[in-house]
């Protein structure tokens, strides 16, 4: 997405999400071109609906319009893109400085929110995250992303998004979880962890279920520290170990298996993992894919594979459509979701697959198959769960 069209995206999610609080635009592109020197935008309620406020302000007179919050969007990426140079968003979550170049190029900047009063608006209530800046967490602190206060560092604040983000996931499908008895949860390829601590606390700590978690990496020294961690924040039914996701066979039931950023193949072998174990919810954030990049050919699709960077993006689509079809194949109801916004990293589409009573089969079998062969996949998925897919399907050598 080029930087103009994120500006256009950004502005889009800022309206429709209505947690904009102010914005204003200024140093206007051509002197004279415009009668207005100045423009000021803010959320209004009339009638019962919401509306932006555009204040135009053109020499000691303010001329006010109230455009319908599905036309708002529009016209603020107009006046950024062809009549100011700079603007300033303030919203409920963040600060967003806004620049735009004589040659048109757009450089977004965002900071932690400034100390505005949010509007009192039915419409534009501040977004609810499961963990709140300003309330202290304590493995937050621990990490870094918190002070001591509970005030979310500027620097942290995307992690901040996206701990949240992960948690409502797992809010989302918190009742397919099994209850009555303490849950078992492995996370493959943990790293830091930061995503480990956050599902400890929210599960044990906030929702005061019992469970055991167990963090899984290559790398020792990162698994001692986290180790370390969890002692200090006496997370004692959270566990790390050193090990690899397709050698770990420690236990025989997993209730939920999460596993970010697991390159390649890695992917499919903690899926199977999940699968064999019966786990209720699985959470996977593929990483790079090179499997399917090394096996699709379509003379149909020649326009496309011939170029490298368009092939590599289509090959990780692909693969994760083919991932979430053999899911549904095996008794999982599958979706794709966006886990964090596209401008932090390309690795930013999330499998979450919960456990269900399964469907037509046959028909899911001749979608799937149809677009396996027509890429000449040879999915490594299909291949090590072949005694898992439906009896009645023919599975491929």
């Amino acid at each position: 997405m080029c930087v103009v069209e994120s500006l256009k995206a950004l502005i889009e999610q800022l309206i429709s999400d209505r947690t904009l609080i102010t914005a204003t635009l200024s140093q206007l592109r051509n002197k004279g071109e415009a009668s207005y020197t100045k423009v000021q935008i803010k959320p209004v309620e009339l009638k019962g609906k919401l509306h932006h406020q555009f204040a135009y302000y053109i020499g000691a007179k303010v001329e006010h319009r109230n455009i319908p919050v599905e036309l708002a969007a529009e016209e603020l990426t107009l006046l950024l893109r062809e009549t100011f140079r700079q603007g300033l968003i303030c919203t409920v979550e963040a600060d967003y400085q806004i620049l735009v170049s004589k040659k048109y190029k757009v450089s977004i900047l965002t900071k932690s929110p400034s100390k505005q009063e949010v509007p009192d608006l039915a419409h534009n209530r501040r977004k609810r995250y499961v963990l709140e800046d300003g309330q202290p967490v304590p493995f937050l602190v621990e990490l870094g992303i918190m002070n001591a206060e509970g005030k979310v560092l500027a620097k942290k604040y995307d992690k901040f998004r996206q701990i949240n983000r992960f948690l409502e996931m797992v809010e989302d499908v918190l009742a397919d979880l099994p209850t009555g008895r303490p849950l078992t949860i492995v996370d493959f390829g943990c790293g830091k962890s930061y995503l480990t601590f956050a599902l400890y606390h929210y599960l044990a700590v906030r929702e005061k279920r019992e469970l055991n978690i167990v963090g899984l990496d290559l790398k020792a020294d990162v698994i001692e520290h986290c180790a370390q961690l969890a002692a200090r924040l006496g997370y004692d039914k959270l566990h790390f170990l050193v090990g690899d996701i397709a050698e770990y066979n420690e236990l025989e039931q997993v209730d939920m298996v999460v596993t970010l950023h697991a390159c390649d193949t890695a992917t499919d072998a903690a899926l199977e993992k999940a699968v064999r174990w019966g786990a209720s919810v699985i959470l996977s954030v593929p990483c790079c894919q090179h499997e399917l990049f090394n096996q699709i050919e379509s003379d149909v699709l020649s326009p496309l594979l011939s170029h490298g960077i368009l092939k590599e993006r289509f090959s990780a689509l692909a693969t994760d459509a083919i991932r979430a079809k053999l899911l549904d194949l095996m008794g999982y109801r599958s979706q794709l979701l966006e886990f964090i916004d596209m401008e932090h990293t390309p690795k930013n589409i999330l499998i979450r697959a919960v456990k269900s009573a399964g469907g037509d089969n046959a028909s899911k079998w001749r979608e799937y198959s149809a677009f396996r062969d027509f890429l000449g996949a040879k999915p490594y998925l299909e291949r090590v769960c072949a005694d898992l897919l439906p009896t009645e399907i023919s599975v491929q050598g």
